[in-house]
Protein backbone atom coordinates (compact mmCIF):
# COMPACT_ATOMS: atom_id res chain seq x y z
CA UNK A 1 0.00 0.00 0.00
CA UNK A 2 2.46 2.80 -1.44
CA UNK A 3 0.18 5.86 -0.15
CA UNK A 4 -0.04 6.90 3.21
CA UNK A 5 -2.60 8.20 4.87
CA UNK A 6 -2.46 11.20 7.64
CA UNK A 7 -5.37 10.02 10.44
CA UNK A 8 -6.44 12.00 13.21
CA UNK A 9 -8.91 11.43 16.49
CA UNK A 10 -11.06 14.01 18.04
CA UNK A 11 -12.50 12.79 21.50
CA UNK A 12 -10.03 11.00 23.90
CA UNK A 13 -12.73 9.23 25.60
CA UNK A 14 -12.74 5.53 25.81
CA UNK A 15 -14.04 4.92 22.65
CA UNK A 16 -11.21 7.58 21.29
CA UNK A 17 -8.66 5.86 22.85
CA UNK A 18 -9.36 2.51 21.02
CA UNK A 19 -9.63 4.22 17.76
CA UNK A 20 -5.99 5.64 18.72
CA UNK A 21 -4.69 2.84 19.24
CA UNK A 22 -5.48 0.62 16.67
CA UNK A 23 -4.93 3.35 13.76
CA UNK A 24 -1.70 4.06 15.35
CA UNK A 25 -1.08 0.04 14.22
CA UNK A 26 -2.65 0.26 10.49
CA UNK A 27 -1.05 -0.11 7.82
CA UNK A 28 -1.23 2.66 5.30
CA UNK A 29 -2.19 4.99 8.24
CA UNK A 30 -0.35 7.54 10.07
CA UNK A 31 -1.98 9.05 13.34
CA UNK A 32 -0.39 11.95 13.26
CA UNK A 33 -2.64 14.25 15.79
CA UNK A 34 -5.45 13.73 18.54
CA UNK A 35 -7.90 16.27 20.25
CA UNK A 36 -9.55 16.91 23.17
CA UNK A 37 -10.14 19.97 25.81
CA UNK A 38 -8.63 17.87 28.41
CA UNK A 39 -5.65 17.10 26.27
CA UNK A 40 -4.22 13.03 26.11
CA UNK A 41 -5.11 12.99 30.24
CA UNK A 42 -5.01 9.10 29.69
CA UNK A 43 -0.98 9.05 28.20
CA UNK A 44 -2.46 7.23 24.69
CA UNK A 45 -1.34 9.41 22.39
CA UNK A 46 2.07 7.93 21.48
CA UNK A 47 4.37 10.01 18.78
CA UNK A 48 0.84 12.12 18.11
CA UNK A 49 0.52 15.81 18.04
CA UNK A 50 -2.06 16.18 20.80
CA UNK A 51 -4.40 19.39 20.15
CA UNK A 52 -6.84 21.22 22.44
CA UNK A 53 -9.21 21.89 19.16
CA UNK A 54 -10.43 20.15 16.52
CA UNK A 55 -10.02 23.07 14.97
CA UNK A 56 -6.00 23.12 15.82
CA UNK A 57 -6.17 19.50 14.07
CA UNK A 58 -7.28 20.49 10.84
CA UNK A 59 -5.05 23.37 10.65
CA UNK A 60 -2.50 20.55 11.15
CA UNK A 61 -3.39 18.79 8.32
CA UNK A 62 -5.35 15.39 8.46
CA UNK A 63 -6.36 13.20 5.48
CA UNK A 64 -8.70 11.71 7.43
CA UNK A 65 -10.45 11.79 10.92
CA UNK A 66 -12.54 9.87 13.19
CA UNK A 67 -15.16 11.76 15.43
CA UNK A 68 -15.37 9.91 19.19
CA UNK A 69 -17.03 12.75 20.92
CA UNK A 70 -19.89 13.22 22.85
CA UNK A 71 -23.18 12.46 20.51
CA UNK A 72 -24.49 16.12 21.23
CA UNK A 73 -21.31 17.40 19.40
CA UNK A 74 -21.39 15.03 16.65
CA UNK A 75 -22.51 17.41 14.36
CA UNK A 76 -20.38 20.46 15.11
CA UNK A 77 -17.01 18.50 14.36
CA UNK A 78 -18.35 16.78 11.88
CA UNK A 79 -19.53 19.61 9.54
CA UNK A 80 -16.02 21.21 10.80
CA UNK A 81 -14.18 18.37 9.07
CA UNK A 82 -16.38 18.04 6.32
CA UNK A 83 -15.87 21.30 5.59
CA UNK A 84 -11.99 20.95 5.73
CA UNK A 85 -12.25 18.53 3.31
CA UNK A 86 -11.61 15.45 5.61
CA UNK A 87 -12.95 12.05 5.42
CA UNK A 88 -14.61 11.31 8.44
CA UNK A 89 -16.00 8.48 10.72
CA UNK A 90 -18.37 9.35 13.15
CA UNK A 91 -19.03 7.21 15.76
CA UNK A 92 -22.41 5.95 16.24
CA UNK A 93 -25.33 7.66 16.68
CA UNK A 94 -24.50 9.84 13.70
CA UNK A 95 -25.78 12.96 15.34
CA UNK A 96 -28.47 13.64 18.26
CA UNK A 97 -31.51 14.10 16.02
CA UNK A 98 -32.84 13.21 13.05
CA UNK A 99 -32.23 16.83 11.49
CA UNK A 100 -28.77 16.85 12.38
CA UNK A 101 -27.97 13.78 11.11
CA UNK A 102 -29.54 14.54 7.75
CA UNK A 103 -27.40 17.94 7.74
CA UNK A 104 -24.13 15.74 8.60
CA UNK A 105 -25.26 13.34 5.35
CA UNK A 106 -26.23 16.17 2.97
CA UNK A 107 -22.38 17.79 3.52
CA UNK A 108 -20.20 14.57 3.19
CA UNK A 109 -21.97 13.31 -0.15
CA UNK A 110 -22.16 17.01 -1.01
CA UNK A 111 -18.46 17.24 -1.21
CA UNK A 112 -17.72 14.17 -2.12
CA UNK A 113 -15.92 12.90 0.96
CA UNK A 114 -16.31 9.36 2.75
CA UNK A 115 -18.40 9.49 5.65
CA UNK A 116 -19.08 6.59 7.73
CA UNK A 117 -20.55 6.21 10.95
CA UNK A 118 -19.23 3.56 13.64
CA UNK A 119 -21.83 1.07 13.75
CA UNK A 120 -19.09 -2.04 15.05
CA UNK A 121 -21.37 -4.85 15.48
CA UNK A 122 -21.59 -5.05 11.89
CA UNK A 123 -17.93 -5.76 11.90
CA UNK A 124 -18.28 -8.48 14.72
CA UNK A 125 -17.30 -12.18 13.50
CA UNK A 126 -20.19 -13.40 14.50
CA UNK A 127 -22.70 -11.18 13.06
CA UNK A 128 -20.82 -11.24 9.74
CA UNK A 129 -20.48 -15.15 9.89
CA UNK A 130 -24.22 -15.48 10.39
CA UNK A 131 -25.45 -12.44 7.43
CA UNK A 132 -23.19 -14.70 5.16
CA UNK A 133 -25.15 -18.54 6.23
CA UNK A 134 -28.41 -16.00 6.14
CA UNK A 135 -27.56 -14.85 2.71
CA UNK A 136 -27.08 -18.57 1.78
CA UNK A 137 -30.03 -20.13 2.52
CA UNK A 138 -28.88 -21.72 5.35
CA UNK A 139 -31.75 -21.33 7.58
CA UNK A 140 -34.19 -20.83 5.02
CA UNK A 141 -37.06 -18.45 5.22
CA UNK A 142 -36.33 -15.93 8.44
CA UNK A 143 -39.05 -15.77 11.01
CA UNK A 144 -38.05 -13.48 13.44
CA UNK A 145 -34.82 -11.73 14.80
CA UNK A 146 -34.15 -11.27 18.67
CA UNK A 147 -31.72 -9.14 20.23
CA UNK A 148 -31.08 -8.82 23.97
CA UNK A 149 -28.00 -6.30 25.01
CA UNK A 150 -28.05 -5.60 28.91
CA UNK A 151 -25.76 -4.33 31.27
CA UNK A 152 -24.72 -2.16 33.94
CA UNK A 153 -25.44 1.58 33.61
CA UNK A 154 -21.60 3.44 32.33
CA UNK A 155 -21.03 6.50 33.92
CA UNK A 156 -19.71 7.61 30.99
CA UNK A 157 -22.74 8.22 29.20
CA UNK A 158 -24.14 11.69 29.45
CA UNK A 159 -26.18 13.20 26.74
CA UNK A 160 -28.53 10.35 25.86
CA UNK A 161 -30.59 7.48 26.59
CA UNK A 162 -30.50 3.69 26.17
CA UNK A 163 -32.37 3.76 22.64
CA UNK A 164 -29.84 6.21 21.26
CA UNK A 165 -26.41 5.18 22.73
CA UNK A 166 -26.89 1.17 22.40
CA UNK A 167 -30.32 0.32 20.89
CA UNK A 168 -28.84 1.75 17.90
CA UNK A 169 -26.78 -1.01 17.47
CA UNK A 170 -29.65 -3.37 17.63
CA UNK A 171 -31.28 -1.19 14.80
CA UNK A 172 -28.48 -1.35 12.45
CA UNK A 173 -27.07 -5.27 13.17
CA UNK A 174 -30.77 -6.22 12.64
CA UNK A 175 -31.49 -4.40 9.67
CA UNK A 176 -27.84 -6.07 8.56
CA UNK A 177 -28.26 -9.59 9.18
CA UNK A 178 -32.06 -9.44 7.91
CA UNK A 179 -31.04 -7.49 4.47
CA UNK A 180 -34.25 -5.46 4.87
CA UNK A 181 -34.81 -2.57 6.71
CA UNK A 182 -37.37 -1.65 9.44
CA UNK A 183 -41.25 -0.97 8.60
CA UNK A 184 -42.35 -0.04 11.75
CA UNK A 185 -41.43 -0.43 15.79
CA UNK A 186 -43.62 -0.01 19.06
CA UNK A 187 -41.80 0.38 22.11
CA UNK A 188 -41.93 0.92 25.81
CA UNK A 189 -39.30 2.77 27.60
CA UNK A 190 -38.28 3.22 31.76
CA UNK A 191 -36.12 5.61 33.94
CA UNK A 192 -34.99 3.94 36.78
CA UNK A 193 -31.97 5.79 37.45
CA UNK A 194 -32.75 9.34 37.89
CA UNK A 195 -31.75 10.49 34.81
CA UNK A 196 -33.25 12.55 32.13
CA UNK A 197 -32.91 9.94 30.03
CA UNK A 198 -34.84 6.37 29.28
CA UNK A 199 -32.29 3.64 30.77
CA UNK A 200 -34.25 0.80 29.76
CA UNK A 201 -36.14 0.07 26.12
CA UNK A 202 -38.51 -3.28 24.87
CA UNK A 203 -39.24 -2.58 21.36
CA UNK A 204 -40.87 -5.14 18.63
CA UNK A 205 -40.87 -3.84 15.07
CA UNK A 206 -41.41 -5.42 11.78
CA UNK A 207 -38.73 -5.14 8.71
CA UNK A 208 -40.08 -4.52 5.00
CA UNK A 209 -39.30 -8.12 3.92
CA UNK A 210 -41.71 -8.94 6.94
CA UNK A 211 -39.63 -10.10 8.98
CA UNK A 212 -40.70 -10.06 13.07
CA UNK A 213 -38.24 -8.54 15.49
CA UNK A 214 -38.00 -7.90 19.01
CA UNK A 215 -35.19 -5.96 21.07
CA UNK A 216 -34.63 -6.16 25.32
CA UNK A 217 -31.95 -3.19 25.56
CA UNK A 218 -31.30 -1.95 29.30
CA UNK A 219 -28.86 -0.29 31.91
CA UNK A 220 -29.98 -2.04 34.33
CA UNK A 221 -29.15 -5.69 34.31
CA UNK A 222 -26.33 -6.65 36.44
CA UNK A 223 -24.72 -9.15 34.12
CA UNK A 224 -23.67 -8.12 30.65
CA UNK A 225 -25.44 -9.97 27.67
CA UNK A 226 -25.25 -9.43 23.47
CA UNK A 227 -26.87 -11.46 21.74
CA UNK A 228 -28.90 -11.94 18.53
CA UNK A 229 -30.98 -14.84 17.49
CA UNK A 230 -32.29 -15.68 13.91
CA UNK A 231 -34.72 -17.88 14.06
CA UNK A 232 -36.12 -19.69 10.91
CA UNK A 233 -37.89 -22.37 8.91
CA UNK A 234 -34.41 -24.81 9.28
CA UNK A 235 -33.82 -23.44 13.05
CA UNK A 236 -32.31 -21.00 15.00
CA UNK A 237 -28.64 -18.88 14.64
CA UNK A 238 -27.37 -17.69 18.25
CA UNK A 239 -24.77 -15.48 17.56
CA UNK A 240 -23.11 -13.90 21.22
CA UNK A 241 -21.14 -10.94 20.04
CA UNK A 242 -19.33 -11.17 23.32
CA UNK A 243 -17.44 -13.49 22.48
CA UNK A 244 -17.79 -13.88 19.01
CA UNK A 245 -19.49 -17.42 18.83
CA UNK A 246 -22.11 -18.29 16.36
CA UNK A 247 -24.20 -21.26 17.09
CA UNK A 248 -27.00 -23.41 14.68
CA UNK A 249 -29.70 -25.05 16.30
CA UNK A 250 -30.83 -27.14 13.77
CA UNK A 251 -34.81 -28.21 13.85
CA UNK A 252 -35.02 -32.21 14.28
CA UNK A 253 -35.99 -34.41 11.71
CA UNK A 254 -36.44 -37.58 14.19
CA UNK A 255 -40.15 -38.26 15.30
CA UNK A 256 -40.27 -37.62 19.31
CA UNK A 257 -41.31 -40.73 20.62
CA UNK A 258 -42.20 -39.62 23.92
CA UNK A 259 -46.23 -39.25 23.86
CA UNK A 260 -46.02 -36.40 26.52
CA UNK A 261 -43.61 -33.81 24.90
CA UNK A 262 -44.51 -34.98 21.44
CA UNK A 263 -48.14 -33.71 21.07
CA UNK A 264 -47.24 -30.36 20.06
CA UNK A 265 -47.05 -30.67 16.01
CA UNK A 266 -44.10 -28.06 15.55
CA UNK A 267 -40.69 -28.45 15.69
CA UNK A 268 -38.52 -30.76 17.42
CA UNK A 269 -34.96 -30.63 18.88
CA UNK A 270 -32.29 -31.37 16.06
CA UNK A 271 -28.32 -31.19 16.77
CA UNK A 272 -26.58 -28.01 18.04
CA UNK A 273 -23.44 -26.83 15.80
CA UNK A 274 -21.35 -24.22 17.33
CA UNK A 275 -18.83 -22.87 14.78
CA UNK A 276 -15.47 -22.42 14.27
CA UNK A 277 -14.91 -18.65 13.09
CA UNK A 278 -11.69 -16.64 12.84
CA UNK A 279 -12.08 -13.67 15.01
CA UNK A 280 -10.02 -10.71 14.52
CA UNK A 281 -10.73 -7.31 16.34
CA UNK A 282 -13.85 -5.62 15.05
CA UNK A 283 -12.10 -2.52 15.97
CA UNK A 284 -9.54 -3.02 13.39
CA UNK A 285 -11.86 -4.52 10.90
CA UNK A 286 -13.98 -1.32 10.61
CA UNK A 287 -10.99 1.01 10.61
CA UNK A 288 -9.51 -1.11 7.69
CA UNK A 289 -12.39 -0.89 6.15
CA UNK A 290 -12.73 3.18 6.68
CA UNK A 291 -8.99 3.21 5.24
CA UNK A 292 -9.76 1.36 1.78
CA UNK A 293 -13.09 3.35 1.36
CA UNK A 294 -10.53 6.56 1.60
CA UNK A 295 -8.27 4.91 -0.59
CA UNK A 296 -11.24 4.24 -3.50
CA UNK A 297 -11.54 0.53 -2.70
CA UNK A 298 -14.12 -1.52 -1.86
CA UNK A 299 -14.65 -1.64 1.63
CA UNK A 300 -18.23 -2.20 3.00
CA UNK A 301 -17.67 0.47 5.54
CA UNK A 302 -21.17 1.85 7.29
CA UNK A 303 -22.21 4.57 4.95
CA UNK A 304 -23.85 7.70 6.68
CA UNK A 305 -26.89 7.24 4.79
CA UNK A 306 -27.22 3.64 6.66
CA UNK A 307 -26.06 5.36 9.75
CA UNK A 308 -29.12 7.89 9.45
CA UNK A 309 -31.52 5.65 8.38
CA UNK A 310 -30.63 4.08 12.11
CA UNK A 311 -31.50 7.70 13.99
CA UNK A 312 -34.68 7.61 12.37
CA UNK A 313 -35.75 4.16 13.73
CA UNK A 314 -34.36 5.37 17.19
CA UNK A 315 -36.39 8.62 17.03
CA UNK A 316 -39.43 6.50 15.66
CA UNK A 317 -38.58 3.76 19.10
CA UNK A 318 -38.67 7.24 21.07
CA UNK A 319 -42.09 8.23 19.80
CA UNK A 320 -43.71 4.86 19.63
CA UNK A 321 -42.90 4.89 23.20
CA UNK A 322 -43.93 8.36 24.09
CA UNK A 323 -46.87 8.26 22.07
CA UNK A 324 -47.98 3.94 23.28
CA UNK A 325 -48.64 3.68 19.33
CA UNK A 326 -46.85 1.55 16.82
CA UNK A 327 -44.81 4.13 14.42
CA UNK A 328 -44.75 3.20 10.92
CA UNK A 329 -40.96 4.46 9.50
CA UNK A 330 -41.07 7.29 7.47
CA UNK A 331 -38.46 7.80 4.59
Amino acid sequence: MAEVLRAGVVGMGMMGRNHVRVLSALDGVELVGIADPQGDRFGTAGRATVHTSPEALVEAGVDLCVVAVPTEDHERVALLLADAGVHVLVEKPLAHTLEAAERVAEAFEGAGLVGAVGHIERFNPALRALRDRLEAGELGEVFQIATSRQGPFPARIKDVGVVKDLATHDVDLTAFVGGSPFESISARTAHKTGRPHEDLVAATGMLVDGTVTNHMVNWLSPYKERRTVVLGEKGAFVADTLTADLTFHANGTQATQWDAIGAFRGVVEGDVTRYAIAKPEPLRTELEAFRDAVLGEASGVVTMAEGLEVVRVAEAVLQAAASKQTITIER
